[in-house]
């Protein structure tokens, strides 16, 4: 099992400096809008992902009128205690320790410590753009194989690479052959290893959606997932060269994984335009509890599970299954916000739940 013991905060977020700990494999976090509840699951989220959920910068994490930050925790994994650190200097330079060993390339920690959060504002997966949902596909699968993150960093490079030199082709009026032909075999490589690791991945992920959604909304309503990819059909080294003169004229590739999506149907209508807010809320559980699932399958232990104010988005009945499903049968450890304090107790008792009560003011 995997578990965090305790943490320390020292000017993150709204944290001047705060240590808690975690006696629990339940953790229930209470208080009004603004305590920092959403901060302390960000910090958990920080230790496993070496970066916040919710901020692309770092320093947008510092107290403000401070500088630099630090959180350290505790993990317990196959009963082995490991120390993480990390810290954001008052140079903006950032430091992750690893055992007190300072890790050389962040993404070395990817996955180590898998962990998966639910927030308010994740029904963008199902409502945003095809981006939002490329980016969550690759993190989970970035948890489950190193090597599939470090073909995709490799991959976004070459194609910053190739980039740069339609858009000077564009402006001059011609483009070195040899210099392309080079970066479309070197695309290539990376592009059709993702592709077919996605391929797989999706192969075991959506059967797990289809089955959290009809536990969660008590029936299917015809939900259906498909990996969207120009690579289903043609090879990734014809595309990339059938495409040069509108990838010129454009001024960026126009074709390649980087273009792939899940396209999400109900009843063979565009799922975001017909789906209940209900629905919606649902399918984002469903992608969500699909994701933990697989990471638990993958890893033979459960990620840590980040649920951030769910009693807004679930009604009492099927927020009493979920915590069924996630406290009492998975050996799973469990941070669940919420601003109402008795609701939040009065859910884990109903599921005969052992718990903490962190309460925050």
């Amino acid at each position: 099992m995997l578990q965090l013991n305790n943490i320390a905060l020292l000017q993150f977020k709204n944290y001047t400096q705060q240590q808690f700990v975690f006696t629990q494999k339940v953790v229930g976090i209470c208080g009004r809008n603004g305590s920092g509840k959403t901060n302390l699951l960000d910090a958990i989220y920080y230790l496993c992902f070496t970066k916040s959920y919710f901020l692309a910068s770092d320093a947008q994490n510092v107290q403000i009128g401070k500088a630099g930050m630090r959180i350290e925790g505790n993990m317990l994994l196959n009963n082995t205690t490991q120390n993480l650190i990390c810290i954001l200097r008052e140079n903006n330079k950032k430091e992750f320790l690893y055992n007190k060993e300072q890790l050389k390339k962040f993404s070395e920690h990817i996955g180590r410590f898998p962990c998966v959060i639910i927030s308010p504002d994740d029904t963008t997966l199902v409502t945003g753009s095809s981006e939002l949902r490329r980016k969550y596909i690759d993190t989970i699968i970035a948890q489950i194989n190193s090597h599939y993150l470090y073909n995709l960093v490799d991959y976004n490079k070459i194609l910053v690479q190739r980039n740069s030199l339609l858009k000077q082709a564009a402006e001059v009026g011609t483009i070195n052959k040899d210099v392309v032909e080079i970066l479309n075999q070197q695309l290539a490589t990376k592009a059709n290893y993702i592709f077919e690791e996605r391929k797989l991945f999706f192969k075991q992920y959506i059967p797990f959606v289809y089955d959290y959604y009809s536990k969660i909304a008590s029936k299917t309503d015809n939900i259906t997932l498909h990996h969207q990819s120009a690579l289903y059909t043609e090879t990734i080294e014809n595309l990339l060269e059938q495409n040069l003169q509108k990838d010129i004229a454009l001024q960026r590739t126009t074709a390649g994984i980087h273009r792939d999506d899940i396209e999400i149907n109900m009843n063979g209508a565009l799922f975001k335009t017909i789906a209940s807010q209900g629905q919606r809320k649902s399918l984002l559980f469903a992608l969500k509890l699909a994701e933990w699932q697989i990471i638990k399958q993958k890893k033979l232990y459960s990620p840590i599970l980040l649920l951030d104010d769910v009693f807004e988005k679930l009604d009492g009945e099927r927020m009493h299954n979920l915590l069924q499903w996630v406290c009492n049968e998975e050996s799973t450890q469990v941070f669940i916000t919420d601003t109402h304090k008795e609701r939040l107790e009065q859910a884990l008792q109903n599921a005969a739940i052992n718990f903490q009560l962190i309460e925050l003011q």
